[in-house]
């Protein structure tokens, strides 16, 4: 990438870090699409054209349609960008790729295998071994509060404060929301936060600041092959999938829904009605009285 793209790429994450509120994450990989694209549009991103956009097709075909829907969102964001600072004159992005996508149903837990993965992580706090109080307290507050990992392992010592049955969190977007917090989450955190340092930032300390994303990830994949239930099946998403999935399954409005999962469109909530149907269409076929009956 030259340097006025470089340049250009830089005003963009500015724009994008202050009108729209865009995480670290966020920026990374918007960084990171238009440096690939870059390279595969020959070193030019600013003043590519028409025809050098609809060339990416075949330079992406190996990659999977997923990667190459985001990298196309990213070029046109940019590129739109370009057209309203007056950067360029014309907006080249409608001769990128655009891969048609399903979106895949998320994975997640039975009741009962919640129900396993709850119990045996409270049989082993009943000691009082610190690292399995701190167990408990990520599954509540995955599982009972819908956060996401990032949230989680952010959450600063005192978050979680008596008396207060709520979080406020600031998520995706900047954009504020409110987090119930159960009784049991709040029990859970307050036998985890007495083992936790009296000068600690955070709720879950790591080595140098809080627990990562990858030791969030391992801590659940250890928790549930203790009890039993496959490693591969679980992930801190999926505790928040199956959050949102056993609600509306229980009756919970899917407006409500949205908002506690901090979603800024209601068609990514949608998605849990997709699930509890496809349950009960897989209910229907292996428990109806008919199932089994030859045709």
């Amino acid at each position: 990438m030259n340097e006025g793209d470089r340049a250009l790429v830089d005003r963009f994450l500015e724009m994008m870090a202050a009108e729209a509120g865009a995480s670290p994450n966020t920026l990374s990989a918007y960084r990171s699409d238009l440096l690939k694209a870059a390279e595969d549009l020959g070193g030019e991103l600013g003043e590519a054209s028409s025809d050098s956009l609809s060339k990416l097709g075949a330079c992406w075909a190996a990659l999977a349609p997923s990667t190459v829907a985001r990298r196309s969102a990213a070029l046109r964001r940019f590129y739109r960008f370009l057209v309203d600072d007056m950067l360029r004159s014309d907006d080249p992005s409608a001769a990128l790729p655009q891969p048609s996508l399903q979106r895949p149903l998320p994975r997640v837990l039975d009741m009962p295998d919640v129900e396993r993965l709850f119990t045996d992580a409270e049989e082993r706090a009943a000691s009082g071994e610190p690292l399995a109080l701190r167990d408990v307290a990520i599954l509540e507050l995955l599982y009972g509060s819908g956060l996401r990992a990032s949230e989680l392992i952010g959450l600063p010592r005192t978050a979680l404060r008596k008396g207060q049955p709520f979080l406020i969190m600031l998520g995706k977007g900047q954009k504020e929301r409110l987090v119930p917090i159960s009784t049991r989450a709040e029990q859970a955190v307050a036998r985890w936060l007495e083992h936790v340092p009296k000068d600690s930032r955070w709720l879950f300390p790591g080595p140098k600041s809080h627990i990562s994303r990858v030791r969030l990830f391992q801590i659940v994949r250890e928790v549930a092959g203790k009890a039993g239930i496959a490693p591969d099946r679980i992930s801190p998403h999926v505790l928040r999938h199956a959050f949102a999935t056993h609600l509306l399954a229980g009756g919970a409005d899917l407006r409500v829904l949205q908002a506690l999962l901090g979603h800024a469109d209601i068609a990514t909530t949608q998605i849990y009605t997709h699930v509890d149907a496809a349950r009960l269409i897989e209910l229907v076929n292996s428990r109806h009285p008919l199932a089994d009956r030859r045709r």
